[in-house]
């Protein structure tokens, strides 16, 4: 069966390569197109646009790159027509994502949602429309099935939150050559704005930590010339390449920009400071829309702040430098976080199995069930 599956992040790039990896197992003979990542590339996917090309943030950024972005729409809309794939996929990255699902629907293809817009958080009115255009919703995170049953009368799949088995299967195969000292992680985002945002200021702390070493981890979209302008005159940092687990597996704390990178990180056990930072007007208008307590994965699923998150004005060295103190010289602390990250562990666990693997084989069934290979 022919499958197009559209993901336009860093973190979607993952999923998605893990979701055609369980498709191909269960449909030999899939033929999948995406747009995506070099992750989506290596699992068996033809790339036919880079998620690098796609990551805008920021409302005023997004408006600056209109143009841009409905280019994209009209030119996923024409090779999702000329591919006329059995079901289309779309992962996360909503604003675009559900566009194209509604004109898929009105196209009559079949539509699935994997890992569901965060409409909890803003946007509600989104659902609506949602519910008429996706033939099935897929959740990763534990609180969301209730929502979309009990506010919207929508009957969601909640399967489980898919970096678990990714990451408790990790095994380094090239681990990190260090000076001896202990390693705090920088993971300043994969997108070009935030990295420019987020950088500085986590790179002026290191001078405060001279028993460290401080490593980088690079976006697999960005190159090091890009990061290397940042780096120069900081003695204790390093950059390293496609290596964020591997960086995550021996880091002792870690500064992480938003995101997933926050959930990747709390699973590895490593104590972090949440980090964020967008343009002063973008910010003002994310303040009277989003409906949220918390900007970090980890602390929405515990519904508590567990790990600190510093933002916009808030994010100097100064605050930034004391929240890194607190989690690498007051053990008590570090206890406590320890404490919450295996709760966090236990709750996301709950959904119990491969969210990839379960994913699949809904797909599979829905493309096509003559071709469904079940394994039991």
């Amino acid at each position: 069966m022919r499958y197009y599956i559209i993901a336009g992040e860093a973190s979607g790039d993952l999923h998605g390569s893990n979701l055609i990896k369980a498709i191909k197992a269960k449909d030999p003979n899939a033929v999948i197109q995406c747009w995506g990542g070099d992750l989506m590339q290596a699992a068996g996917g033809k790339v036919v646009k880079h998620y690098r090309t796609l990551a805008f943030m920021g409302f005023v950024e997004v408006l600056m790159n209109l143009p841009t972005i409905l280019s994209n729409i009209r030119f996923c809309k024409k090779d999702i027509a000329a591919f006329a794939p059995d079901v289309l996929i779309c992962i996360d990255y909503p604003g675009f994502n559900l566009r194209i699902a509604e004109w898929a629907k009105k196209n009559g293809f079949k539509v699935v949602y994997y890992i569901a817009p965060q409409v909890w958080a803003w946007k509600e009115n989104r659902v609506k429309k949602m519910k008429l255009c996706i033939d099935k919703m897929f959740c990763i995170l534990p609180f969301e099935k209730d929502y979309f049953k009990n506010k919207w009368n929508w009957d969601v799949t909640y399967v489980g939150h898919p970096l678990l088995p990714v990451i408790a299967s990790f095994k380094t195969t090239n681990p990190l050559v260090t000076d001896n000292k202990k390693v705090i992680a920088i993971l300043p985002g994969s997108r070009k704005q935030e990295i420019i945002k987020m950088l500085p200021v986590m790179l002026s702390v290191t001078p405060h930590f001279p028993n460290y070493t401080f490593m980088v981890a690079q976006a697999p979209g960005q190159d090091a010339p890009f990061y290397n302008r940042y780096l120069m005159g900081y003695s204790n940092v390093t950059l390293i390449k496609n290596s964020t687990y591997d960086l995550l597996s021996i880091a002792d704390a870690a500064l992480v920009t938003s995101g997933t990178a926050t959930l990747e990180t709390a699973l590895f056990k490593v104590p972090e400071v949440v980090c964020y930072k967008t343009s002063k007007f973008s910010y003002q208008i994310a303040k009277r829309l989003v409906k949220i307590k918390f900007i970090s994965l980890v602390n929405l699923i515990m519904d508590k702040e567990i790990v600190q998150e510093i933002i916009q004005e808030n994010l100097t060295e100064q605050h930034l430098t004391t929240a890194l103190r607190n989690i690498t010289e007051n053990e008590t602390n570090r206890k406590e976080v320890m404490e919450n990250y295996a709760s966090l562990h236990a709750l996301l666990a709950a959904g119990g199995g491969d969210a990839s693997a379960k994913v699949a084989k809904e797909i599979v069934a829905l493309a096509g069930p003559k071709l469904f290979i079940d394994e039991g």
